[in-house]
């Protein structure tokens, strides 16, 4: 690939990952509440999610599903009841002590262990990986990078997939910095924790309505 088609392939990616979306806000939740290595651990989950994407994509599989209104439907219905769960799990009164986005509560010390950390993990990888919208969006924005010259496109496409997902996770690991160190340096942030639960707990539950909103793209 000329340098220069690999320059502008990274810049696009790096708009679209520093762009706010229910990523960054399940990033920014736990990095607020239980420090930068709860957000950073969230971003991790976030980014296998989409590795999903990518190795089925590359195989042809997300263009199969595009192509199938049925794969598509199953597909998009099952990640759009996982988001409208958590976000109503988070609008509970109490979400704070028990958010089902896996965080601690606010006036504990950040989790420790392996099973408040696999938690959080588990659930940014199933958000993503349950999310048609993220398969159809690596289907239609790589190839765009892919010239006929290459001869072969399918590893073309892995190796640009994998480094738009790396440029996303350290995006997504600067925003966990960030909120943390707001977190320790604001005490308004901490009790303002509560509207936080719920703001992304309606947010969520608008990106499921939305994604179960969604058509299934035309053959």
């Amino acid at each position: 690939m000329p340098i220069d088609q690999l320059l502008l392939f990274i810049a696009a990616g790096l708009l679209l990952n520093l762009t706010p979306g229910p990523d960054v806000l399940y990033v920014v939740s736990h990095a607020l509440r239980s420090g930068a290595r709860a957000g950073m651990v969230a971003a991790l989950g976030i980014t296998a999610g989409c590795f999903v994407h990518i190795f089925a994509a590359a195989v042809g599989v997300s263009a199969l599903m595009a192509a199938s209104a049925t794969a598509f439907a199953l597909l998009k219905w099952a990640g759009a009841a996982y988001l409208v769960y958590v976000g109503l799990r988070l609008l509970r009164p109490g979400a704070v002590t028990d958010v089902s986005l896996g965080a601690a509560p606010v006036d504990a010390a950040p989790p420790q262990g392996g099973s408040a950390f696999r938690a959080i993990f588990l659930r940014g990888f199933w958000t993503n990986a349950l999310n048609p919208k993220v398969a159809l969006f690596f289907l239609a924005f790589v190839p765009q990078f892919i010239t006929p010259q290459m001869d072969n496109k399918p590893l073309a496409f892995l190796l640009l997939g994998l480094l738009f997902n790396f440029n996303g996770l350290w995006v997504n690991c600067c925003w966990a910095a960030a909120a943390a160190f707001l977190a320790r340096r604001s005490g308004l942030v901490q009790r303002s924790l509560r509207w936080l639960d719920r703001a992304a707990g309606a947010l969520f539950v608008g990106f499921g309505i939305k994604l179960a909103l969604t058509a299934a793209p035309q053959p």
